[in-house]
């Protein structure tokens, strides 16, 4: 007689008409075993996936900034708008303040300890500090950065804002070799949200004096179209083995044209204005940034003023910006220099020249 269909082992009746566990071959039971083991996986597989889908509905959600294409963020009028709220005191956070001039200073994901070294000497270290030095001087401090893929660095960006409130975010990828298509974004990005005067590209490893820099734009010019900082060519350097190698050096020939050191430069607002409107991909971009820009300027009818006391080596009366030229780009160990520096009462401490003085 066949045995029930619910039955794992059959049964079978001996001599004496006892029940006995019937002979069932091996390659049958490991079959069943093997069906067992992959149920009980299967089972343990579907719990975790139901504790995975739990924790990411149920966990907080991540507050890393959001970049669009072509869009900027000043943060400071971020923050004072939603400080302030929906009030009539909100209308007074101006959506294109008026200054003599913006400076942003040029930061990545890997200087942290550069932005903590310029906040406890030049730069300001608070939004309350900001706002008085723009209201003392005419001029406005910003972090520009871009941005990065890695969402670790983004999240550490984004908590290092929400503390300081002092970055000017733009749309574009943070790479070294992408150092001119970065600044074109920041003209582009500063000429939209401020209404400057000037507008100063400055990188985070220079000593700043900003009262005497205040001083230096507030110089009358007859040119409209100005192009301010400490000139310089030079040999073209072909060699790919060589620092500021340039791999379109045979466009320029033999020695540079005339162009500004690029740790600090100055453009007027009819300059910025004139990159504003340019293209992305219409604009020639060679190696180095300074030598960049420094052709678009050779493009454009400006007046080239060439002021050394934005290049000097070390703090004097007059100086503007301080930096380790020509050995480094900036300052050679700029977290350990900048205190430094600060610490000099001739760097941090020595009176403002007039104009008509310097």
């Amino acid at each position: 007689m066949p045995q029930p269909a619910s039955s794992i082992f059959p049964y079978s009746k001996d001599d004496k008409g006892k029940k006995s566990r019937a002979w069932v071959p091996a390659s049958a039971q490991r079959g069943v075993s093997l069906a067992m083991i992959f149920s009980v996986i299967s089972f343990a597989v579907g719990i975790c996936g139901l504790a995975f889908a739990a924790y990411a509905l149920l966990r907080p959600p991540r507050t890393v900034s959001v970049f669009r294409c072509g869009g900027a963020e000043d943060t400071l009028r971020t923050f004072r708008s939603k400080l302030l709220g929906d009030g009539d005191e909100a209308r007074l956070v101006v959506p294109r303040p008026k200054l003599v001039g913006l400076v942003g200073v040029q930061t990545g994901f890997s200087s942290a300890g550069r932005r903590a070294a310029l906040r406890s000497t030049w730069f300001p270290s608070n939004s309350d500090t900001l706002l008085r030095l723009e209201q003392s001087t005419g001029l406005a401090f910003r972090f520009v950065i871009g941005r990065t893929k890695d969402v670790k660095k983004m999240e550490e960006l984004q908590r290092e804002e929400e503390k300081y409130h002092d970055f000017l975010f733009i749309d574009v990828e943070e790479q070294y070799l992408r150092l001119p298509y970065k600044t074109l974004a920041f003209f582009k990005a500063a000429f939209d949200l401020f209404e400057a005067e000037y507008y100063i590209k400055a990188d985070d490893g220079i000593y700043l004096r900003p009262d005497r820099l205040a001083t230096l734009l507030a110089k009358e010019r007859s040119h409209p179209r100005t192009y301010i900082g400490c000139m310089k060519k030079g040999p073209v350097v072909t060699d790919p083995k060589m620092k500021w190698y340039e791999s379109s050096g045979h466009l320029i020939g033999y020695e540079y044209f005339m162009h500004a050191y690029g740790p600090i430069y100055i453009i007027s607002a009819e300059v910025a204005a004139a990159l504003s409107e340019a293209r992305n991909g219409s604009l020639r971009t060679f190696n180095n940034e300074d030598v960049t820009i420094g052709s678009w300027m050779l493009a454009m009818d400006v007046n080239y003023e060439d002021v050394r006391a934005m290049c000097d080596p070390r703090c004097t009366a007059t100086s503007i910006a301080v930096w380790d030229i020509p050995r480094c780009s900036g300052l050679c160990d700029p977290v350990a220099r900048l205190k430094e520096l600060h610490n000099k009462s001739m760097c941090s401490k020595s009176p403002t020249l007039p104009p008509e003085d310097r």
